[in-house]
């Protein structure tokens, strides 16, 4: 990562690289520019150009309405890390609130792992996904330009965000589930996100609606967080997360979450090594399906950073997609040096 600024931060340049080198998956070695930007501020008007990553929502357990980058699938198997993508962005103040503008001219294609790579379908399967196969409803294939808009205020205790998306959807399109023949279609998507905080409590909304020639998609995550505060004068917060999630499009839905349970606990030990900690679990509401993390992190010494995320799935239905990688749940641990 490298940050150049000038004129008293008026301008800056940021990059951010990222590049994994795998062993056994080809598929999953791979380089990418996750930021490289120019921005500019001008009185209460900010514009920037080049690659970079943008993140709406307010849920912990899905992201609905993220839509402005394409997932790094072979980094992640929750959809956090994304992919840097080529834009236009020009956010100023309205009456409303804070306006985002976004012209979108390159899409970028979703990778998934090889034979050889994880997440994967198990050893009896045959199958590989192979997103070079994927076509594009659009003419012009992945210089078919999206546009997207965003409009966000907070009025109290109420904080909200509307979204909207035209162009290719970053999520495939699944025509055929048996063999996983899928095209990205053009889509338009209306987003909504919202919180309010009160006190110790957060109340958590997001929801889409999504149009395309091949399916119509309606979707919401909804719930509650609330934090214990420095319980017994220890120091440490523990917060409790509940949210619900639901996707009309059943067993189609890549995230095979179509009507499920998220329950959450969130420690937070406010130390000096910023030690913390998330571990839940997503129970289908309607299948046998069960999916249990753990997330942690904490500083070591005075530039080194350990993380620990582990996935278990366990009793996966065979009518989800999650079924093809039933096989994958996996530990791992990261440590990260800081420069």
């Amino acid at each position: 990562e490298y940050l150049i600024e000038w004129k008293e931060g008026i301008h800056s340049i940021k990059f951010v690289g990222f590049a994994r080198i795998d062993q056994y998956d080809r598929r999953r070695t791979h380089g990418d520019i996750r930021e490289l930007y120019w921005q500019t501020y001008n009185d209460d008007v900010d514009f920037s150009l080049g690659f970079n990553k943008v993140f709406w929502g307010k849920t912990e357990s899905v992201h609905l309405v993220d839509i402005i980058n394409q997932t790094d699938a072979v980094e992640s198997f929750d959809g956090e890390a994304k992919l840097g993508e080529f834009m236009a962005q020009l956010t100023f103040p309205t009456s409303l609130g804070t306006m985002e503008i976004f012209y979108l001219p390159l899409f970028r294609k979703r990778v998934f792992a090889g034979r050889k790579g994880r997440l994967r379908p198990g050893d009896e399967s045959d199958m590989v996904i192979d997103s070079r196969d994927f076509g594009f409803q659009a003419n012009d294939g992945r210089w078919s330009p999206s546009v997207a808009a965003r409009l966000s205020n907070y009025v109290g205790a109420l904080d909200f965000g509307i979204s909207y998306f035209h162009g290719t959807g970053r999520e495939p399109i699944i025509t055929d589930f048996s063999t996983f023949n899928s095209v990205y279609g053009l889509i338009n998507q209306v987003g909504v996100e919202l919180q309010v905080t009160t006190g110790s409590l957060l109340v958590k909304l997001e929801s889409i609606y999504r149009a395309n020639r091949f399916q119509d998609v309606f979707a919401l995550a909804g719930g509650i967080e609330y934090t214990f505060g420095n319980v017994g004068g220890s120091g440490l917060d523990i917060g409790i997360l509940s949210e619900y999630l639901y996707d009309d499009r059943d067993e189609l839905a890549l995230n095979g979450l179509q009507s499920d349970v998220f329950g959450g606990i969130r420690l937070g030990l406010n130390d000096v090594k910023d030690t913390q900690v998330l571990m839940g679990a997503i129970f289908d509401v309607n299948r046998t399906t069960d999916l249990y993390f753990i997330e942690s992190s904490r500083r070591i010494g005075s530039s080194w950073k350990g993380v620990l995320e582990a996935r278990i799935f366990q009793n996966v239905d065979p009518s989800e997609f999650t079924y093809f990688i039933r096989d994958d749940s996996f530990l791992q641990a990261a440590i990260t040096k800081y420069f």
